[in-house]
């Protein structure tokens, strides 16, 4: 009973902080803002080891994660609460201010944050004290073991039942209260219709795409597109009270937009492939998509900004996101010229909210912890030496250009293959130089030219396709390519900290025996 009443007094207080948290702000529930300070403070070795392992599952793992931490817990402050009741119920209060410290510690948090938590942890205090109270009382003074009071056991369950009915009310509350609001901003990007491109984007080149079975598409759709982040929650932002802020160091003319005024400005289309600092050697964290938005250099000028080469003092633009991530960018690159954009459309439609509805930044040529804040609230001008965003403060680099990369689609590794032509097909990218060539080799053999598909501008991923000629045996593919600058991809192995893995893409097959 003691065990029972742990855990009915924790879903409890959960589901009255989760609704608490609904009525203020969801990234505040126990369970986010733990996970979000789990986040933080885990090694960067761990994380990595994490994304490896569950992908973009790894939020999900997480959360369910804690939940059976906090199931084992119950329990066992349930067994204690009936030996101890006082302990125990001080010990459901340290939760609720583990809770309270973990949602305090959160990026753009205020004391209201700590409510939840605590809300939750005297309803579960107050859940457990008058259960266990009443399991005391199905046993009469003195009656031996096993001769319990089958009434007060009843009495006892019935209790159980109506607190677990309550719990469900009460998080059914909390989940509308938080469906609507979001619904605004769920309705906002319902009516959000994309404006025409001043500058639409050509045309996808023909023979960009190979059409290789086992290789993707040359755009890669919204909905698979990879996503790496640590939100836990998925920010829901309403276009229609939306704000971006530019001011900082440099800026002689600080700026406040809404969402119409920012379009107000030339709107431009640019092919634009994505990668993740995270993406191992033939990782999947890369995409390709059309992107539709303003000139985030045009912006700066607008703000009297300089680059750095141009005699400007600031050389960092800090991107902050509405739940407080910072993603520092080198001013440099993003008045170089290139097409570094605040983005608002994707693939012909308005960005998902899991990519950064309604704005989110993309910067061609840098991995996206350096350039790709999504869900933008403010850009400040600064230093590198005097400001290092959240990455950089976890062992990551201040900036990071995309290292050269090929990688093999198909055949998938330790394929069972049948001898004979056997198209070996990948993607391969340098964002900002382009690819020049992709090579192939078999069991470390000479190197084979691959053909390319056609390039669509400097800034995307080229497809090849090599056709092998496969004899039986197990062997051993591997693919290199060649940037547009010249520069060969390194064989030499490393990991991807501090600023991106680097080597060949290895894949290791089988080819059958004749007949």
């Amino acid at each position: 009973m003691g065990a029972v009443s742990g855990i009915v007094a924790a879903v409890a207080g959960l589901a009255s902080a989760q609704l608490a948290a609904a009525a203020g702000r969801p990234e505040a529930s126990p369970v986010t803002a733990v996970g979000g300070a789990v986040v933080d403070l885990t090694p960067v070795a761990v994380r990595e080891w994490a994304i490896r392992l569950f992908g973009t599952s790894d939020k999900l793992v997480l959360g369910l994660g804690i939940l059976a931490v906090l199931a084992a817990l119950a329990v066992g402050t349930g067994l204690l609460a009936v030996r101890h009741l006082p302990a125990a119920l001080a010990v459901t209060g340290g939760f609720g201010l583990v809770g309270a410290l973990a949602a305090l510690s959160r990026p753009e948090a205020s004391w209201r944050d700590a409510l939840p938590s605590l809300v939750g942890a005297l309803v579960s205090a107050g859940v457990l004290y008058l259960l266990v109270t009443a399991a005391g009382r199905t046993r009469p003074a003195g009656a031996p073991q096993g001769r319990a009071d089958s009434m007060d056991r009843r009495r006892f369950g019935r209790l159980v039942v109506a607190v677990l009915a309550a719990s469900a009310g009460v998080g059914i509350g909390a989940r509308r209260l938080g469906a609507h609001g979001s619904a605004d901003a769920t309705a906002s990007r319902a009516r959000f219709r994309l404006p025409r491109p001043t500058v639409p984007a050509p045309p996808v080149p023909a023979g960009a795409d190979l059409r290789v079975p086992g290789l993707g598409p040359f755009l890669t759709p919204n909905q698979d597109f990879y996503r790496v982040d640590t939100a836990l929650v998925v920010p829901r932002v309403d276009a229609d009270t939306w704000r971006l802020r530019i001011h900082g160091e440099g800026v002689t003319r600080p700026l406040e937009l809404d969402l119409r005024q920012l379009l107000a400005r030339p709107v431009v289309e640019h092919d634009i492939t994505l990668t993740c600092v995270s993406n191992e050697v033939g990782g999947p964290y890369a995409g390709n998509a059309r992107w539709l938005g303003v000139r985030l250099g045009d912006l700066l000028r607008e703000a009297g900004v300089r680059p750095p080469s141009q005699g400007g003092t600031a050389d960092q633009l800090v991107a902050r996101s509405v739940d407080g991530m910072t993603i520092g960018t080198p001013v440099e690159a993003v008045m170089d010229g290139r097409a570094a954009l605040l983005a608002v459309g994707m693939n012909g439609r308005p960005l998902p909210f899991a990519h950064g509805f309604p704005v989110r930044m993309v910067v061609p040529g840098l991995y996206g912890y350096v350039s790709a804040c999504k869900w933008l609230a403010e850009l400040r001008l600064t230093t590198f030496a005097a400001y290092d965003a959240y990455w950089v403060r976890r062992s990551w680099a201040q900036q990071a250009v995309v290292k050269t990369q090929a990688r093999i689609d198909t055949p998938r590794p330790y394929a069972d293959l049948s001898p004979g032509r056997v198209a070996v097909a990948g993607v391969a990218w340098a964002q900002h130089r382009g690819i020049e060539r992709v090579q192939v080799r078999v069991d470390g053999g000479p190197w084979q030219e691959a053909r390319l598909g056609t390039a669509d501008g400097v800034d995307t991923w080229r497809q090849w396709v090599w056709p092998w000629q496969a004899t039986p045996g197990r062997h051993r593919v591997e693919v290199r390519a060649t940037d547009g600058a010249g520069a060969v991809q390194t064989g030499v192995r490393t990991g991807t900290v501090p600023d991106g893995a680097t080597g060949w893409h290895t894949v290791d097959v089988n080819v059958r025996a004749l007949g």
